[in-house]
This record gives C-alpha cells, structure tokens and sequence, in this order.
C-alpha cells in the first residue's frame, strides 16, 4: 500500500509545552549522537497531540532530532501505526480485520463503519468526529471480532454493539471498553472448566479495563494540559 501525505496541510506545528518538556525528556535517554533513536515516540506523542502526523509535525520531529526530513518521513510512511491523514474528532475506529476476527464477523464490522461512518476507509464522517480502518492482528483473537478505539479493546462484538457503541460516542459518552458479551477476560465463552473466577472479579472489571475506566484515559488524547 502506498502511503502519502495528505492533500490538506496545516501551515505549522508546535508541541504543547508539556508535550515539548516530554519529548526532550526522552532525547536525554540517549547517548550524544544517537538521539535519533527517539523519532518512534516523539512521533507518537504529535499524533496523540493532533491526532495524525502532518508534514508539519515530521518536519519539526525531525529538526529536534538533527535529521533530515527525508528520515523522519520514512519512519513515518513505513509504521501503519501512523495516521497520515486527518481522522474522526472523537473517535477513530480500527477494526481487526485478520483471520480470527474474519472468521467472527469483522467484515460486518467494517460494514456498520461503511454505513455509520464513511464509505470508505480514512475518510472523517460528515460530521467530523469519526473515521475508520481495517487493521492487522491486534492480538486479541481470542475474544474476536473486535475493534480498537483510542487505546482501548472492544471486544466480543456483535453489528448491533458496535453501532450501539458508535452512538455512545457521538452522544459524549465514553463506553465501557473490554469483553462486550459478559465476559470477564478472554475465559470460554462456554462457561469456565477448571478454575473460578473470584466473587470480587465476576462484579468487577478485569485489570486493563478498570485501570481504563478509573482514570477516564479511552479515547483521551495527551495535549499537555
């Protein structure tokens, strides 16, 4: 796949002071001369800032770390990881599109983003606040079909759920990420065989999903502030 530049690009970028203070904070982890080592998530962090990496965003990454630009747009265009065009004010849904999700149902997945959403992959919905794609493996098979949105899982979905879960989003409300079936982790979906779950874990979340919820950090962007 051929990864460009988007055709529309802001005149210039800055980090937020915060975000600033951050990334020279991880130049500093490296040895004089190898600052470059830091491009991955000084990247990240102006993607997290913004959303997506504009021309302007690499240029600046990439005089902070005395590269040419041509590096930093390399390690740009090769990790996927890296949003190149402007996505969803709100949320950007990646569904997992790879054998185990396929089997379960992603491709209707991806048809209640085609309906929902946009037509078609990376477009921004006519309202602005999402956009879409079909991703690799995201190593969640075992609670498949699934998407990611933000930094969390929604797994264990059904058409109805995700498009349920779309409108939470849309309506300012942040849903639940993890298990969408009832379940506590990725144990059968059966019903466990062997060991039990505690009292306590039946009523609660599982670690990853409390540790979401309690610090209210889903689809939250890191600005700085």
């Amino acid at each position: 796949m051929l990864r460009r530049l988007h055709s529309e690009q802001p005149e210039s970028f800055a980090f937020t002071p915060a975000n600033q203070a951050w990334a020279e904070h991880q130049i500093a982890k490296f040895p004089e001369g190898r600052q470059a080592s830091a491009i991955i998530p000084i990247l990240w962090r102006a993607q997290e800032q913004e959303g997506w990496l504009s021309r302007a965003a690499i240029e600046h990454v990439a005089a902070m770390l005395d590269l040419a630009y041509i590096r930093a747009l390399e390690v740009a265009t090769f990790y996927f990881m890296f949003q190149l065009q402007p996505v969803g004010s709100v949320a950007h849904v990646q569904v997992c599109g790879t054998t185990s999700c396929m089997i379960c149902g992603a491709e209707d997945l991806i048809a209640v983003c085609k309906k929902k959403i946009a037509e078609f992959p990376h477009k921004v919905s006519e309202d602005g606040k999402f956009s879409w794609e079909e991703v690799e493996c995201l190593g969640a098979c075992s609670n498949a079909p699934m998407v990611q949105i933000g930094k969390d899982y929604y797994e264990d979905l059904t058409v109805e759920r995700l498009a349920e879960i779309i409108d939470e989003f849309a309506e300012g409300k942040v849903p639940v990420p993890g298990p969408q079936n009832g379940r506590f982790a990725s144990e059968p979906i059966s019903g466990l065989t062997s060991l039990d779950l505690r009292e306590s874990e039946r009523q609660g979340h599982n670690a990853s999903v409390h540790l979401a919820v309690t610090l209210s950090d889903t689809v939250k962007r890191i600005d700085g502030n």
